[in-house]
């Protein structure tokens, strides 16, 4: 395969990425008021489902994030300067450090969602 299909597989997969990520985030806003008008005298019941939202959109972040970070890779390991090296590295650490977090947050929800 020549470079040019590789890169136009990678952006392909890039902007899958991203249409996960934005599909993620109109879902969830959609959630959000239905919720807020759905329970809006009821905190309680309105701070539990958003916490399931929140859950549910970090969910999607990852999994945008996760096809993003393919997408550089492919890019890199078929067009390997040093520079394209030191920017996946610095993608791969940042992207890294979010999804930890991200993480953390999903476990921190399911916890809350349990008790």
């Amino acid at each position: 395969m020549r470079l040019d299909t590789f890169n136009s597989i990678a952006i392909a997969i890039s902007v899958a990425g991203s249409g996960v990520i934005i599909y993620g985030t109109l879902l969830t806003l959609f959630r959000f008021i239905k919720t807020e008008m759905r329970f809006f005298h009821d905190a309680t019941a309105v701070m539990v489902r958003q916490e399931r939202n929140r859950s549910r959109l970090s969910a999607y972040l990852l999994l945008g994030l996760d096809f993003m970070l393919a997408a550089d890779i492919i890019h890199t390991i078929h067009d390997p300067s040093l520079n394209e090296l030191y920017v996946l590295g610095l993608i791969v650490v940042i992207r890294s450090v979010i999804s930890f977090f991200l993480l953390k947050e999903i476990k921190e929800s399911i916890s809350i969602g349990k008790s």
